[in-house]
């Protein structure tokens, strides 16, 4: 049967008859085999080839300005349609606030004398001790409204976008999008919008509503510890949306002949905060008796993590610290003028709810880092308090839940940052030493064959900000060195210590053991500032100091890259400053659980290493590796398998092996010259999703100090390589 054979019986069939006639342009499409648009009676009508040989359609319409999915349907290669909803409308909502410069940012820019009312502005974006949400005089919520009379529809390499204008949002307006991809069952419903008022800090609800709830529908889901749980819609009607804390923040309405998935994007839709609990990212609601909704959200607040301890003193130390990350929800960033993108995905299977599952999970490897030959999955910068937890415990014994986390999230190597906030950093020797031990003896007795247990830590001390330490060693050191103590010592019960009372003294004995240090949380937090006002100092510029953290904060949807200006601007300017530095990847959060949503705000290390030391073994070929730049961050859904610069002179080529899971967007190939950054983009959009490629670009190296490359997909996830220095 022809295509538009197939689409009269499937517009005869499903009475798509609009209220209003849809006009759409189709001047930017151009049609492909497994992809197509079309204009009939009045609707849009999308088809597209899926994953697994299945065949996905969408049908678009306007009733009263108000743009409807008239239907949406999969089926198996040559078989039945299964309709999973139809005569469905968006639902969105944006609450926002105001976002103003943290005390936090404030303390070190005093200092650095960084005080000017044009640089704090600008610093303000970089906010992480920030809830706009806790001033209610400042918080606003509105509907969208919508106004669409057409729709315009792209292809973009194999995806086709169709976009109808006429959103109106409180104080964002801007336009509806909807993309499908082939090769993949996902639609991507977005609102696209702007704001021209200063300091607007916002989060978003995203959604569908007109399910019926007969013939049999229902909301299935996983709940936090993987057990199947589900609604059939026997209860009354909700007033608000019902947030589900499932597990992958996944959630899916279950028919008879299909199913239809509906999820956030898995990393940029979440922004900074201090701890991983699951606040619900998505919703159902019933809203009647016949009918009911769906989507994705974010809560309004943080929740209390689930305070721990023995002693009645440790516990409610940890019941106040559990309570006061209440202060920390920033919110996304939205400057004046930037296209806000704020997505909801769908995934339309024409096989059961397990399947549809299954098949999403797929795009995160089930939320798990996934193995790769000659790497190892490494992370950094966690406070768990485990000296205190132990100490408190009084056992080395104790398997604390962060241990779990990670080893089910596919972590081999964890950098810990403890003695930030708890232990006795002050303390010139024998209280931090005991202290010390225990820590590193939980570290060994918790380590194993695949998963090492690194004791590093976060400092303010003697350099600048904040920043994180390791060695390829236990070592015994205190961040003090009283009158009448040496800088090292042999002590009778820890052996060789070290008193640091220097910025030259620090610098020492990080040369002497191989230590190495990065700037934490760069240009921000305690940070602030920094590594910039450090940039011609000794212990910068050596080789000791590898770069600065990598972490997703701030959150900004007209960015398309991960921590785009923050981390990557620093990482560009270093490079342009000095020498090789590096982008490492942290978390920089505290206590976790294996119900948290963990997977989702974490990006990764893949050091290259053959093989992983065990703890009583040298640490050194970790740090020599990522001394090297042997490594690259990632979210997890693109990979770097290799990154090489070929040849010589003038005209080399950079040689990339990467593969990834979700659509892609965009390949970058980025160099500076010592002053300037320049970057060229290679468009991914033609590439079909769960592939694979080896990429060769070549390029006029002249003037050139550096060059990396980086690789970004349609969700936001991405990797980057460590910047290549020429010699």
């Amino acid at each position: 049967m022809s295509l538009r054979a197939i689409l009269i019986t499937f517009a005869t069939a499903c009475g798509l008859h609009a209220a209003d006639s849809l006009t759409c342009d189709l001047s930017a499409y151009k049609a492909q085999p497994g992809l197509k648009a079309e204009s009939l009676n009045g609707s849009l009508i999308l088809s597209w080839n899926g994953a697994a040989s299945s065949e996905l359609r969408a049908a678009f319409g306007v009733n009263g300005g108000q743009p409807v999915i008239r239907e949406l349907a999969a089926r198996k290669s040559g078989g039945e349609w299964a309709v999973l909803g139809r005569d469905l409308t968006p639902e969105y909502e944006v609450t926002s606030g105001i976002r103003r410069i943290s005390e936090q940012q404030m303390a070190p820019l005093r200092k650095l004398g960084r005080t000017d009312a044009a640089y704090l502005d600008q610093q303000k974006w970089n906010a992480f001790w920030d809830a706009p949400l806790n001033t209610p005089a400042d918080i606003r919520r509105a509907m969208a409204s919508y106004n669409a009379k057409s729709c315009a529809v792209k292809t973009e390499g194999s995806r086709l976008e169709v976009t109808f204008s006429g959103v109106s949002m409180g104080i964002f307006s801007g336009r509806l999008m909807y993309t499908v991809y082939q090769g993949t069952n996902l639609l991507r419903q977005e609102v696209i919008a702007k704001t021209d008022e200063q300091s607007v800090a916002y989060k978003y609800r995203a959604g569908l509503r007109g399910f019926q709830t007969e013939p049999a529908q229902r909301v299935i889901w996983r709940d936090t510890s993987r057990a199947w749980q589900k609604y059939e819609f026997g209860g009354t009607p909700n007033r608000d949306p019902v947030a589900l804390k499932a597990r992958n923040r996944l959630a899916i309405v279950e028919g008879e002949h299909g199913s239809l998935a509906f999820f956030p994007p898995p990393h940029k839709f979440f922004f900074a905060r201090e701890i991983e609990v699951n606040l619900g990212y998505v919703w159902y609601r019933k809203d009647d008796d016949n009918s009911f909704s769906i989507g994705i959200r974010h809560g309004d607040r943080e929740e209390m993590y689930k305070p721990f301890g023995v002693s009645d003193q440790d516990w409610d130390k940890r019941v106040k610290e559990s309570r006061h990350f209440a202060a920390n929800f920033a919110l996304y960033n939205a400057p004046p003028g930037t296209w806000q993108r704020m997505p909801m995905y769908l995934y339309l299977s024409p096989e059961d709810g397990a399947a549809a599952q299954q098949a999403v999970m797929a795009f995160t490897h089930d939320d798990v880092f996934k193995p790769l030959p000659g790497y190892q999955v490494a992370i950094s910068h966690f406070h768990t308090h485990f000296n205190e937890v132990l100490s408190d415990a009084g056992t080395l014994d104790l398997q604390t839940p962060w241990v779990t986390v990670f080893r089910s999230l596919g972590v081999n190597i964890a950098m810990m940052s403890d003695f930030h906030g708890d232990g006795h950093n002050t303390d010139p020797g024998p209280v931090r030493f005991a202290e010390q031990k225990t820590y590193f003896d939980g570290c060994a007795r918790h380590s194993d064959k695949d998963f090492l247990i690194m004791p590093g830590e976060e400092l303010d001390a003697n350099f600048g900000g904040h920043y994180t330490m390791v060695f390829p060693k236990p070592v015994y050191w205190s961040h003090v060195r009283k009158p009448g103590q040496s800088f090292e010592e042999t002590d009778p019960k820890y052996g060789h210590v070290y008193h640091a009372g220097s910025e030259a003294e620090e610098l020492a004995m990080l040369r002497r053991e191989g230590g190495l240090i990065w700037q934490a949380h760069p240009r921000t937090k305690g940070s602030s500032g920094y590594p910039d006002a450090v940039r011609e100092n000794e212990y910068f510029r050596s080789d000791r100091f590898l770069g600065a953290s990598f972490q997703s904060l701030p959150v900004d949807q007209s960015e398309q890259r991960i921590c785009e200006e923050r981390c990557f601007g620093v990482l560009d300017d270093m490079n342009n400053w000095t020498g090789e530095k590096y982008l490492i990847a942290e978390g920089d959060t505290y206590a976790k659980y294996p119900e948290d949503e963990t997977y989702a705000q974490l990006l990764v290390n893949y050091v290259k290493l053959p093989s992983l030391p065990r703890f009583q073994q040298d640490w050194s070929p970790i740090l020599e590796s990522m001394r090297k730049g042997d490594f690259f961050v990632t979210s997890g859904e693109v990979l770097l398998k290799s990154v090489a610069v070929e040849g010589t002179g003038k005209q080399r080529t950079l040689v990339v092996h990467l593969e990834w899971t979700f659509p892609m967007e965009f390949a970058e190939v980025v160099w500076g010259d010592g002053e300037k950054v320049e970057r060229k983009i290679l468009s991914m959009t033609a590439r079909a999703p769960f592939s694979g490629e080896t990429l060769r670009v070549p390029f006029d190296a002249s003037g050139k100090k550096w060059v990396r490359f980086a690789a970004w997909d349609s969700a936001g996830n991405g990797a980057a390589s460590q910047p290549i220095h020429f010699k």
